[in-house]
């Protein structure tokens, strides 16, 4: 949480750069949301439920007064918050729908959940979570076609390439010069890194992780890089210190970005594939996280 809280004072006092700002005694203090109180009865092992389930009991939904003087970073931190006791899918959605009495509210929580749940740099990042709120906005009846055309493209990358599914398959040019498709890959495990060549620090992560390198090593994982960007020649010069053993390719054509085979505003990313190219990891940039996986599968 302490990542996520610099990163959210980052985003604020960013936005507030340039301002210049009145004497404090013109403004009233901004408002802030307090969750509902834990009873004090209750056990301790019962404790995060109870937040889970009656956090914002507290919070008016229909006072849209109260977002226009919210304090915003308390607000992202409240709502990170609420992220963090593990607030699940039907729990979001449940939240969007509460949030969609009025087209203002519904903007507000929007603005939070995707600073929160969407946000390439949010430590709290999760399209699992994500996907209600998309849901939510389309199936309200606040914005027009065209207001629509950006969660629905949202929404349509979210539920690709989803954890238990197959995962999306593409054709690449090899560093050799030969094409191959994801599919053709065997092995019981592929690890699919979509790449940045200016940013090589998931590469340099993989590379210090000892299980993954002996799983590399042995032919139990096999690890394509692939670039899915106009600057070809950028990416053949990442090639002289690309890691051996792994399969470094690039999209000349641009199909995964153009037509959206995967999600490429996060990079890098992750995703761990078992051997029916089924997703075991999706859009990950942790590589514990693979081992975890990698662990539970086993």
């Amino acid at each position: 949480m302490k990542r996520l809280t610099i990163l959210l004072l980052a985003l604020c006092c960013a936005a507030s750069c340039g301002r210049r700002h009145a004497p404090a005694t013109e403004h009233p203090a901004p408002a802030l949301f307090r969750p509902a109180a834990l009873p004090s009865s209750l056990p301790a092992s019962e404790r995060a439920e109870y937040l889970r389930t009656h956090y914002w009991d507290t919070f008016d939904f229909a006072d849209t007064l109260f977002i226009a003087r919210a304090d915003t970073l308390h607000m992202l931190d409240a709502f990170a918050s609420y992220v963090a006791l593990g607030a699940d899918s039907v729990a979001m959605a449940d939240l969007v729908r509460r949030a969609s009495v009025s087209r203002p509210m519904l903007d507000y929580f929007g603005m939070l959940a995707e600073r929160v749940l969407h946000d390439p740099n949010s430590p709290l990042r999760d399209v699992e979570r994500y996907i209600p709120v998309l849901r939510g906005k389309l199936a309200s009846p606040w914005y027009d076609t065209l207001e629509r055309l950006g969660p629905e493209t949202e929404l349509r990358l979210a539920l690709r390439n989803r954890v238990g599914e197959q995962a999306g398959d593409f054709r690449c040019t090899l560093a050799s010069g030969a094409t191959t498709r994801l599919y053709d890959l065997r092995a019981d495990y592929t690890l699919l890194l979509l790449t940045d060549p200016e940013c090589p620090r998931t590469t340099e992560e993989l590379l210090a992780s000892p299980r993954l390198n002996e799983l590399a090593e042995r032919g139990t994982l096999r690890i394509l890089t692939l670039y899915s960007g106009e600057d070809t020649a950028a990416w053949r010069r990442s090639l002289s210190h690309a890691p051996r053993g792994w399969l470094h390719a690039c999209d000349a054509a641009c199909t995964v970005r153009d037509e959206g085979i995967y999600d490429l505003r996060a990079l890098p990313a992750l995703y761990l594939l078992d051997r029916e190219k089924r997703v075991l990891v999706k859009d990950s940039a942790d590589p514990a996280e693979i081992e975890e996986a990698l662990d539970r599968d086993a």
